[in-house]
């Protein structure tokens, strides 16, 4: 009986890299191991629980994206490139007896872009079938001969545009930024009839591999880098799992690429409008204030330069809006925050009170900076009798009860 032929994981996975390389100039080494993970994970989703989808992102045409997404073409299994699909059209194919594809989106910044309206069907297809256990419900049939039945929406996806992706899809996927090539950054011209069939080669025997280990990878728990859990661990576990199956440097290649592309997700991304203002509130407006007349917390976000505040739906931000985004969080006691009284030498204005924050700064903000006690605080007025908001602009630093009831000294 002949032995079955051993196959290196880690050179071929090698391979891959290098035909990346030949065609496509990413921005990171991290990128080159994420994506040759990525392919090689495509030809083994059915031994995990969540796909990831892999970006190929930029902000100007002429980066790269569309070459990159055709090299995965080559690499991946059963792939389906399209520029416009529904997702009807996707439940089908996922759902088809020849076997899971590969999704393949380009120009997808026309589906989910500012000018194409919200896709939110196609946007649950992609969301959806990040897990194994999504799907969709369909009513199947002809008139009032109809069926419900369950579409499988689990497979493989791969993305290039421009801009960047709703955020529900932004975080499933393994983000790379595309840029244009410097001058002395060069490519090998790709030519398709020579190439696919290298391409193609290197895809087979990314499929015989995957035979050899499916066992190995369907009962694998790779460890995590630290302080990679939640959503980035459920993205990070399959690619992870791979490299561990390859061996060689990969495995300690792909924790440091987990860790890179995670922080470098988290430095693109924009907060929430919520999050931007509690952050906002504790690190350039309270900055260590125990209470804030609502007067002085909205005179504060308008002075910021680089900020939403003052055009937030063409008009600035006012009481209402800010009492409407802040009523989103909640109190330590688990209520939402609103304004109350704040007894002040002119009067009781509304306002708020760090305490009523102090749970949604913790939960919700990034750590403070290490300097935040004694950052820009010029901005921050107090109120105090007979002067108006935009009178002063006196910091309030470690505003005390006591202080904030005691009269002020006026000569």
């Amino acid at each position: 009986m002949t032995a079955p032929t051993v196959i290196d994981g880690a050179a071929l996975l090698d391979e891959v890299e290098a035909f990346h390389r030949r065609f496509n100039v990413f921005p990171t080494e991290a990128a080159y191991v994420a994506v040759a993970l990525w392919d090689a994970h495509a030809h083994l989703i059915d031994c995990f629980e969540t796909t990831p989808r892999i970006a190929f992102l930029s902000p100007e045409p002429g980066s790269g994206k569309s070459r990159a997404l055709e090299i995965v073409e080559l690499l991946t299994p059963r792939p389906v490139a399209t520029v416009s699909a529904s997702a009807n059209a996707l439940y089908r194919l996922v759902d088809s007896a020849e076997g899971l594809p590969t999704v393949l989106f380009d120009e997808v910044d026309t589906i989910f872009g500012p000018k194409a309206g919200a896709d939110e069907a196609l946007r649950g297809f992609l969301n959806a079938g990040y897990r194994r256990i999504g799907g969709a419900l369909r009513c199947v049939g002809e008139g009032s001969n109809q069926n419900a039945q369950v579409f499988n929406s689990y497979c493989a996806v791969a993305m290039a545009g421009l801009g960047s992706l709703p955020d529900t899809v932004l975080t499933r996927s393994v983000i790379v930024r595309m840029r244009k090539r410097a001058p002395n950054e060069k490519v090998e011209p790709y030519r398709q009839r020579i190439h696919e069939k290298q391409g193609h080669a290197l895809r087979d025997r990314l499929a015989k591999w995957a035979d050899t280990v499916r066992d190995q990878v369907a009962q694998a728990w790779p460890d995590m880098p630290d302080g990679v859990s939640d959503r980035p661990a459920d993205v990070w576990e399959p690619l992870l799992a791979v490299a561990d199956a390859v061996g060689g440097d990969w495995p300690g290649r792909a924790r440091a690429a987990c860790l890179e592309l995670i922080s470098a997700a988290h430095d693109n991304d924009e907060a929430s409008l919520g999050v931007r203002l509690l952050t906002d509130l504790r690190d350039k407006v309270f900055c260590g204030a125990d209470r804030m007349p609502t007067a002085a917390i909205i005179e504060c976000l308008l002075r910021m330069d680089d900020a939403p505040w003052g055009d937030l739906d063409d008009k600035p931000i006012n009481s209402r809006t800010l009492a409407r985004l802040l009523g989103q969080y909640v109190t330590p006691a688990n209520k939402p925050i609103k304004p109350r009284g704040i007894r002040t030498p002119s009067g009781f204005p509304k306002g708020y009170y760090a305490e009523d924050l102090t749970d949604a700064w913790t939960r919700y903000c990034p750590p403070s900076p290490e300097e935040s006690a004694t950052s820009a605080t010029s901005a921050t007025p107090q109120v105090s009798r007979g002067e108006s908001v935009a009178d002063t602009a006196t910091p309030i630093r470690h505003m005390s009860a006591e202080a904030a009831t005691q009269p002020t000294l006026t000569h």
